[in-house]
């Protein structure tokens, strides 16, 4: 008898990412839309002071290092947009 084992990822809900983000720069105005319904696509706008002087990949960087590691796991995209 073969037994099958499944690796199955809870996706992320819009509160866990917007607080994820909030705690690592926390001025910032989140607005997290689910762009699919399905729990797994998102589109974030990011804005914060935390940004002023910083080139938009380091933003998105910064953004992206909020998560955890969880990017790829739990949230399987997120398309950011991120303002000063």
């Amino acid at each position: 008898m073969v037994k099958e084992v499944y690796d199955i990822t809870m996706a992320m809900n819009l509160k866990e990412i917007e607080k994820l983000i909030k705690e690592a720069l926390p001025d910032a105005l989140v607005d997290i839309q689910d762009l699919a319904g399905d729990g797994n696509h998102y589109s974030a706008t990011v804005t914060s002071s935390q940004f002023s002087g910083k080139s938009k990949i380091e933003q998105h960087k910064m953004v992206y290092n909020s998560l955890k590691g969880k990017m790829g796991n739990e949230l399987h995209a997120l398309a950011i947009k991120t303002k000063e």
